[in-house]
């Protein structure tokens, strides 16, 4: 399998290696994501995955030699099988962060935007060049990347093709933050380490709320916060939680 995974200390840091195509995402590497994300979901013990490639790129976008083969009714297929897969790893109960360690194009944008939030090193590139192949984003990007920026900047972005640089990309609120290359895996740890030290079910909770409110209205998206909010509360963590902050010491939390 060309993804490898390493847990520690409630941290997972799942890597994609097939540095010869620039971890472009074929079948192989999308059942990989799959199988590490699957496996993961079933660890009590897990806080946080960071999800990173090898080499000089995150993922240089999708399989080009297959989708040339392609008809309609398998690329219907084709996009289908992309989107189920990120859907999995955007859907993950825990925060992901994406660790852009280089070129993140095409699928590979599409692979950065199902995260949860995208550190870059300086020389990352992120865009979305479909339409220079006759194609369109067909692994989310039309519409996770018009939610994150905004429906406009989206269309430039989709419609030019452009490759822009992290600290572009941060500007438009598709990146995060922007690090030397050479401390990137350091700062997504440093990142990864202050979330596993919050309270697991809260974290959890936190995400469902911004993730779930996005998809309603306003209202009803204040509604599930208080269902979840009054959800927290039955949790052990809550108590130790403020039990800790009264006492002045730092809590331990226990993820029930």
């Amino acid at each position: 399998m060309p993804v490898h995974v390493k847990v520690e200390a409630g941290v997972a840091r799942v890597t994609m290696d097939r540095q010869e195509a620039l971890n472009a995402l074929n079948a192989e590497m999308l059942d990989g994501l799959e199988a590490a994300f699957t496996s993961l979901a079933e660890d009590a013990s897990l806080r946080v995955v960071i999800l990173t490639g090898a080499g000089k790129a995150f993922a240089a976008g999708g399989d080009i030699k297959v989708m040339a083969e392609l008809d309609p009714n398998l690329a219907q297929v084709f996009a289908t099988r992309g989107q189920n897969v990120f859907d999995r790893i955007a859907d993950f109960p825990h925060p992901v962060i994406g660790a852009i360690n280089g070129f993140a194009l095409g699928g590979g944008c599409e692979l950065a935007l199902a995260c949860d939030f995208r550190i870059a090193s300086e020389t990352a590139k992120v865009g979305q060049p479909e339409v220079g192949l006759g194609l369109i984003p067909g692994y989310g990007g039309t519409q996770r990347l018009a939610r994150l920026v905004g429906p406009s900047t989206a269309k430039y972005l989709i419609f030019t093709g452009e490759l822009i640089s992290a600290t572009k990309a941060m500007g438009i609120g598709l990146i995060d933050e922007v690090v030397p290359a050479e401390h990137l895996m350091a700062r997504c740890e440093e990142i990864a380490g202050v979330i596993a030290a919050k309270a697991p079910v809260a974290v959890t909770l936190s995400k469902q709320a911004v993730d779930l409110g996005l998809e309603t209205t306003l209202i009803h998206g204040l509604n599930l916060e208080a269902e979840l909010f009054a959800k927290s509360f039955r949790t052990a963590d809550r108590k130790a939680g403020l039990t800790a902050f009264i006492q002045k010491r730092t809590a331990q939390f226990n993820g029930m």
